[in-house]
């Protein structure tokens, strides 16, 4: 009897699908049923080739073999996953099996998953797509009822593969130019390049800023404050004797209400989450990555099924999700959420402010799924990414807050003073948040206050004037939700109109699901750090960003390639001649590299040598801690210096650091608390931790920092090439 072969892009998501579908038989590498073969990718399971695959002389790394520009991509197994990828081939050449479904993430990458597999095992046999937004089953038995040929998939499959084509191209073609020209492990390419450059610029910008000393007055009345203001509304003013002039002009004076304006307004929800708005309330309110974010994302889709798709750039639902919005409001009723998404469901569901078909492409927006939760089965950190999918998801599908806003002239003599104030009405979605409006949290002098009822020609009294100084500040440096934003909508970095309105209908810089990897990229290659929340770039970030060619790093270039790569995918641009100008750029981006003057040292270069080499080690500032890198990029020794583990002090309860070797390892803290390890597993046992708990959590830090220790991301840089 003929079968279907099923090729899910996770094991997780395969278990799934098969138990849907019937399969219960364990095949190698595959899960076995009456109708269907169901079976897995571990993510990538073929990739393409290195340089050396193409011609032996690319082994070793010389400017004179620049550019590489194989006639023709191969692809090659991945040798971590080669088993499962002949397990995956022989079921697509199977007599019994004839035809394939894909069911794959729904999206450019996942496309890009099965038919490099498809296309490395030579199946040519009839293919179709599952294209679903969560893996509840009833959304994968719905999906298997509207399976559509893989055929009409093929744009989304061609501009994945330019993406993939044009990375390796200019990636690796520049990064070797570089490495090469400077004796450096430096890496380039078409998203980490420009984003490093946001980076940079921010920091230059604040280096150069000049703070100046300001001053502004305001008038005490009973019960508020109001602020000057001159006849060109400016509320600073540089000039301190001015300021103290306007203030002694009105003490002892009355104030007369020149103009009262009560106006009722609505402020509608916000729109529900894409990925990037998530990931930039994730790192405000929780302090997580990017990474960390997608991460705990995947698993609420996949494991829990609690929440649709994650790596999606729409902020909507269309038409026909609708209908089911009261179940997934009555799904989502436990706990903390019960009564208010029960009293969303039995009442009216407003979906003006959630539906819009015109702005859904691939997935819709991040919702809840029709799947109730088991809210003592997620972690801690899960529970805070499903707690702010939930809240935004009920907020959206409420009424607007209504108030009334308030705003006042007061005259005293002949100064102006002015004052705004915010009585609430209704407060709507804001129920879910509370009244504080977030926007103002950052700005104390801009809240609305609470004002009395006051007439119009009323006379008031002043109750005191006083000036109230500060200096101007620099711009805010980066911080991971500060910088999704930038990269999401880098247009002001841009001064051309025309340009400007490319980046509008583009993705920016990357995509939701590359964005977070950028990120992670860049501190592994130490071009960045982070201090706090902040993100600072190191003196490798700001050498290379000197030293590339002027034109990678810009926003601009990005976004029209991620255009053309859009155009690709609806069929209206040619992957051919986008693979052709690419070649061409990388031909002109390594003859700049090699005609360039500019020069790169290493300013963090200590006085120990290698271990392997001989040469001197470069002191770093790693994700998890200080560590010893060596500077050449063949050799790749490292070594861990400190560890930010997840002990926390006895005193301050901060995160303390491993420092030393053997018998001297020690924890350290940045309130100046020392403890010695065998002490810290004494405090533990005494605690009631046991001494096998205490092992157990030493091993788990031994690990992660051998794991840190050996990951190489140069050696990455060779695998993948989402730059």
């Amino acid at each position: 009897m003929a079968k279907t072969l099923v090729l899910a892009e996770k094991p997780s998501v395969a278990r799934d699908i098969a138990r849907v579908l019937g399969c219960r038989q364990k095949g190698d590498g595959c899960i076995i049923g009456p109708d269907y073969i169901v079976t897995w990718a571990l993510g990538h399971l073929v990739t393409l080739a290195d340089p050396d695959a193409y011609d032996d002389r690319y082994k070793a790394w010389r400017l004179e073999d620049l550019p590489m520009l194989p006639d023709k991509m191969k692809l090659v197994t991945i040798k971590q996953t080669a088993k499962q990828y002949r397990a995956v081939s022989a079921l697509m050449k199977r007599d019994d099996v004839d035809k394939l479904v894909i069911a794959t993430d729904a999206g450019r990458e996942g496309e890009l998953v099965a038919r490099w597999i498809m296309m490395k095992a030579h199946c040519k046999k009839p293919a179709y797509r599952l294209w679903i937004s969560s893996q509840t089953d009833r959304a994968i038995k719905e999906g298997f009822q509207k399976l559509k040929p893989a055929k009409e998939y093929d744009n989304l499959y061609y501009s994945a593969q330019a993406r993939a084509e044009a990375d390796w191209l200019v990636g690796l073609n520049t990064t070797r130019a570089l490495t090469c020209k400077y004796n450096a492990q430096l890496s380039a390419g078409r998203v980490q390049t420009p984003t490093l450059a946001l980076i940079v610029k921010r920091e230059e910008e604040i280096l150069a800023f000049q703070p100046k000393d300001y001053y502004s007055v305001q008038a005490v009345f009973k019960g508020f404050n109001a602020t000057f203001r001159d006849k060109k509304n400016n509320t600073r003013f540089s000039d301190k004797a001015f300021a103290e002039k306007i203030s002694e002009s009105c003490k002892g004076k009355k104030g007369t209400a020149a103009k009262v304006e009560k106006t009722a307004k609505k402020t509608p929800p916000p729109a529900a989450y894409d990925l990037t708005e998530l990931q930039r309330d994730a790192n405000k309110k929780y302090g997580y990555s990017a990474k960390q974010t997608l991460s705990l994302m995947q698993s609420l889709y996949e494991y829990h099924k609690v929440l649709t798709y994650p790596r999606t750039d729409s902020r909507y639902i269309t038409d026909d999700i609708v209908a089911t919005l009261p179940e997934r409001l009555r799904a989502m009723a436990v706990g903390p959420y019960q009564s208010q998404a029960m009293k969303l469901a039995r009442g009216k569901i407003e979906t003006k402010y959630i539906v819009n078909n015109a702005k859904v492409s691939d997935h819709h927006a991040i919702i809840p799924t029709e799947q109730s939760p088991n809210l003592s089965k997620l972690s801690f950190e899960e529970r805070n990414i499903y707690d702010l999918v939930v809240r935004r998801f009920m907020a959206v599908l409420s009424e607007p807050m209504e108030y009334d806003e308030v705003k006042l002239q007061i005259d005293i003599g002949e100064n102006s003073f002015y004052a705004k104030g915010k009585t609430v009405k209704s407060a709507g979605w804001k129920e879910f948040y509370g009244l504080a409006d977030e926007d103002d949290e950052e700005e104390a002098e801009n809240r609305s206050q609470q004002l009395p009822e006051i007439r119009q020609g009323a006379q008031l009294d002043v109750l005191n004037t006083k000036i109230i100084s500060g200096k101007t500040r620099p711009p805010a440096r980066y911080t991971e939700a500060t910088l999704l934003s930038a990269m999401e909508n880098p247009s002001g970095q841009i001064e051309d109109k025309d340009l400007k309105k490319v980046i509008a209908n583009t993705s920016g810089l990357g995509t939701p699901a590359t964005r977070a990897d950028i990120i992670e990229k860049l501190f592994d290659n130490f071009s960045i750090e982070r201090v706090g929340k902040e993100i600072h770039p190191t003196a490798k970030g700001k050498q290379l960003i000197k030293i590339v060619p002027p034109d990678l790093k810009s926003a601009e270039l990005t976004a029209k390639w991620e255009q053309q790569l859009q155009n690709i995918s609806k069929g209206t641009a040619s992957m051919k001649s986008f693979i052709g100008e690419m070649r061409d750029y990388s031909t002109s981006l390594v003859s700049m590299v090699i005609a360039s003057n500019a020069q790169y040292t290493h300013d963090n270069m200590t006085k120990e040598k290698c271990p392997v080499c001989g040469k001197y080690l470069l002191d770093v500032n790693g994700k998890k801690g200080k560590m010893l890198i060596c500077q050449d990029r063949e050799c790749g020794y490292r070594k861990g210096l400190t560890q930010v583990t997840n002990a926390r002090c006895p005193e301050c309860h901060k995160k303390m650091e491993l420092r030393g070797e053997g018998d001297k390892k020690m924890f350290t803290c940045v309130c100046g608390y020392r403890e010695r390890l065998s002490d810290f597993n004494k405090r533990r046992e005494d605690k009631g931790a046991g001494k096998a708990d205490v092992m157990s959590y030493m091993r788990k830090q031994q690990a992660q920092q051998k794991k840190e220790a050996n990951d190489n991301p140069f050696a990455d840089l060779l695998k993948n090439w989402n730059n």
